[in-house]
């Protein structure tokens, strides 16, 4: 049995005991519980937008990457492989497993290079502080590619802040390989070494003279260089190599006399890297292969230099993957009426392997405006016309560069949208939740370690260059009065319904003490302990509430100030007059704010606005920060959320409800200032049924039914749509949230169902029953079949034809399948 195993076992053990005896000794032992647990998440995969990326969860360390290109042509070079794309000769590329505590493997189909790339990431137990990792990185040639293919691997490591890193070569063994040694204050002395397990590599001819004195040229050796590359600069490593190999391949065609394209040397020959080694803030280690190839990269902290070994590594690659294959069907089973069948399982796992695998590390600052919309005068609405230039705003100082922060978190899509969406991000936890409740912990207090003095969290974190790089000079600005809707407070009313159902410690303790063997299944071994070491421990959990509780309570207020909706200016018979809300930053055309960006609104935008969506948001919002308070015991908090949501309930309907319409809508004024609807029905319509807000009873309930049932409204075989059929901006314009069909809110409409309205009675329980069993059926149904197809996971689907759309690779909050799949909602 491995050391970390027994650890583990003894320490959350005696944890029990020893927390009757000495509460001064608990508090030390929980707390070396819950470094333990983020040591083992100190490493991972945790550089999204790359294809293999791996780094620390330490601001300014050590980051590691992988680059390769085809070298049979000097063409495929400038196509090398890095960041994730979605060019036409990339296929498939994703993970078939991942957890960030063990690793995981990723599959990579580049028909552009002819290759497929598998690809482990190993975190090795038997070391401590999580520090020991490795790599495997085995190349398949495509089919109908040369078996002979030559293929160029780029490891590289670059240092942000303090350390050393050099490369460095045992020159008295001819066949030792180049290995990078490092220093930081935060990782200690490492190593990084690589070992071929098999391949075979190009020849070349060398003919020093004259073509009689030739000789071949085998390039089994490995290839590197040290560089010194600005801070700034660091990110772009795909440019620094190749600016690197074009300035080599000048000077070599220089010193060789060579003008002519037809004189070239081989692509193979050429592109390799000059051996130059040194003390810099940049290492790259290259290998050239012909066919098929393996190898690993391994990360060995010096104090632990002897652990991790090819058979090491070999026996946690089959331990991960049967432990993940094992834990997945236990979390997530496929529910009838649906078969567990192969494919489908497959399906499943693919789609909350690439959710997990999208998590990121990010450091950096942002770029915050200085002016909110609100300093415009009435009717002036800054943008109106359009965002502005993030460079214009800063030059002219209506913005500044924030402060540098960290954010740990799931990324919508790895190609497109690889960093953290405050609207997305809620979503993303409820399934990985229920895998790792600890780990969800740990982004759910990131996040909101991000919130400001005053209470704002952006909606969108853009933090440092390299995020910057991938979004649009007009998107970068963010702005401290537009809000998100606060689906962060699903994810802790998630984790919430988790701790009320857990069956507690001492059930644990019974299953500790009853372990035999050296298995992977249950709670017995370490990651399974760590994952929910929150809910073993009921002081954990109070101890994470009490600090995110001061932090909630601002965002809930700023929220109440900053989105509030004017309720004095117009005459609104309404059972209270501060209970409206609007969200800020419209514009003609959008309402990002909303995350429902180009859905219909009012026409044209005004203060008179108030929203039904921002509305159920805040209901929600109240209803759970006030069980927070009541756990913890803030009697005069809850007292006043009650009274918050008793009048927000009833604000919704008189504020919101068209009884003519049969319909919750916005609501403005018109020319004359006379209060009047906006009824646009779609998801926004339908937010207080997908909250479960509305009693089991309401007739406002059946009316919602009957509207979302209607195959000219909402109802499509593939799944809700986002705006009614027969709304005349239905497939307009932009068409995002005018039609297509998301994953997220179909989500919220079954779980609502389930849990709200299917199993408390009611004079619409089959109605609900009815619609939840066949909407459940058709969306599956619709993600499953165009994955089958393509192999892809999209952003949303077309709601006449089921077809995905818009993003590729989109494995964020459609992988909520997998929840509905399972119905684990």
């Amino acid at each position: 049995m491995s050391s970390s195993r027994s650890w583990s076992r003894s320490l959350l053990l005696t944890c029990i005991s020893l927390c009757l005896l000495s509460i001064a000794r608990c508090e030390s032992l929980l707390d070396d519980v819950v470094k333990r647990s983020n040591d083992s998440l100190l490493w991972g995969a945790y550089r999204p937008n790359l294809y293999v990326g791996v780094r620390p969860r330490i601001p300014k360390s050590l980051m590691a990457g992988l680059m390769w290109t085809n070298v049979d042509t000097y063409g495929s070079i400038s196509r090398i492989r890095h960041a994730c794309e979605q060019s036409e000769d990339m296929g498939y590329y994703g993970w078939d497993s991942y957890d960030a505590r063990l690793g995981g493997h990723q599959v990579i189909d580049d028909y552009g290079m002819g290759i497929k790339l598998d690809v482990d990431f190993v975190k090795l137990p038997e070391a401590e502080n999580g520090q020991n990792w490795a790599l495997r990185v085995r190349g398949t040639p495509k089919k109908g590619a040369p078996e002979d293919i030559k293929t160029a691997m780029f490891f590289y490591t670059y240092l942000e802040g303090e350390g050393i890193l050099e490369i460095q070569k045992n020159e008295e063994n001819e066949g030792s390989r180049p290995y990078i040694v490092g220093e930081t204050p935060d990782l200690g002395t490492f190593l990084i070494a690589t070992k071929n397990r098999f391949g075979e590599h190009p020849t070349f001819l060398t003919a020093p003279n004259n073509f009689e004195d030739a000789e071949e040229t085998v390039m089994d050796s490995d290839y590197y260089i040290s560089l010194n590359v600005e801070e700034d600069d660091i990110w772009k490593m795909k440019d620094v190599l190749l600016q690197l190999l074009d300035q080599k391949i000048r000077i070599d065609l220089q010193a060789k006399g060579i003008t002519s394209l037809e004189d070239l040397p081989p692509a193979f020959e050429e592109l390799v890297l000059p051996n130059v080694a040194g003390n810099t803030n940049v290492q790259i280690v290259e290998k050239v292969f012909e066919g098929a190839f393996e190898f690993d990269i391994i990360y060995n902290s010096v104090p632990f230099l002897n652990v991790v070994t090819e058979d090491v590594i070999t026996a946690q690659i089959e331990s991960n993957k049967a432990a993940f294959k094992e834990r997945f069907e236990q979390t997530f089973p496929i529910a009838a009426p649906f078969k567990n069948e192969s494919s489908l399982q497959l399906f499943s796992q693919r789609a909350f392997a690439n959710l997990y695998g999208g998590i990121g590390y990010f450091y950096g600052n942002s770029i915050v405006s200085t002016h909110g919309v609100e300093d415009a005068e009435d009717g002036d609405y800054e943008f109106a016309h359009g965002f502005e230039n993030a460079d214009m705003k800063l030059q002219e100082g209506t913005a500044k560069l924030d402060v540098e922060r960290t954010l740990f978190t799931a990324t919508p899509s790895r190609p497109h949208f690889a960093r953290g969406f405050y609207w997305d991000e809620g979503f993303h936890l409820i399934p990985l939740g229920l895998w790792d409740t600890d780990l969800s912990l740990e982004i759910l207090q990131s996040w909101f370690s991000l919130i400001d003095e005053k209470g704002w969290l952006g909606r969108e974190q853009i933090l440092g260059p390299e995020a910057r790089s991938q979004v649009p000079a007009e998107f970068q600005t963010q702005y401290p009065d537009i809000a998100n809707p606060p689906t962060l407070i699903l994810a802790l009313k998630a984790f919430i319904e988790q701790m009320k159902s857990y069956s507690g410690a001492g059930d644990f303790a019974e299953r500790a003490l009853n372990q035999e063997g050296d298995g992977v299944s249950g709670v017995t071994s370490e990651a399974d302990l760590l994952r929910v070491s929150h809910l073993e421990f009921p002081e954990l959990t109070t101890k994470f509430l009490r600090s995110l509780y001061p932090k909630l309570r601002k965002h809930y207020y700023w929220f109440r100030d900053t989105q509030a909706g004017d309720l004095e200016s117009w005459e609104r018979d309404a059972f209270s007059d501060v209970e409206g809300y609007r969200w800020r930053g419209r514009t003609y055309e959008h309402c990002l704010a909303s995350g429902l960006d180009d859905y219909p609104r009012a026409q044209p935008p005004s203060f008179a606005e108030l929203h039904v969506d921002l509305m159920s948001w805040m209901i929600s919002f109240t209803k759970n920060l006030r069980f927070v308070a009541e756990f913890l015991g803030e009697e005069e908090d809850a007292a006043t959320f009650a009274e918050y949501e008793n009048n927000m309930m009833h604000n919704l309907d008189d504020l919101h409800w068209d009884e003519d319409t049969g319909m919750y809508c916005d609501a403005s004024v018109d020319e004359y200032d006379d209060p009047l609807f906006v009824c646009h029905t779609g998801y926004v319509s339908l937010m207080p049924l997908m909250l479960g807000l509305l009693p089991s009873d309401s007739p406002k309930l059946g009316r919602l039914l009957e509207v979302l049932r209607d195959e000219d409204e909402l109802w499509s075989p593939y799944g809700i749509r986002s705006l009614s059929r027969s709304d005349r901006f239905y497939g307009q314009g932009e068409n995002y949230w005018r039609g297509p069909i998301w994953i997220n809110m179909n989500y919220m409409v079954l779980s609502s169902l389930y849990k709200n309205y299917m199993q408390v009675s009611g004079p619409y329980q089959e109605l609900a029953t009815a619609i939840y069993n066949e909407l459940r059926v058709n969306v599956v149904n619709t993600v499953y079949r165009e994955w089958a197809r393509s192999g892809i996971f999209y952003e949303q689907y077309n709601s006449e034809t089921g077809v995905g759309q818009r993003t590729k690779g989109f494995t964020g909050w459609t992988s909520l399948v997998v929840n509905i799949l399972s119905e684990q909602y």
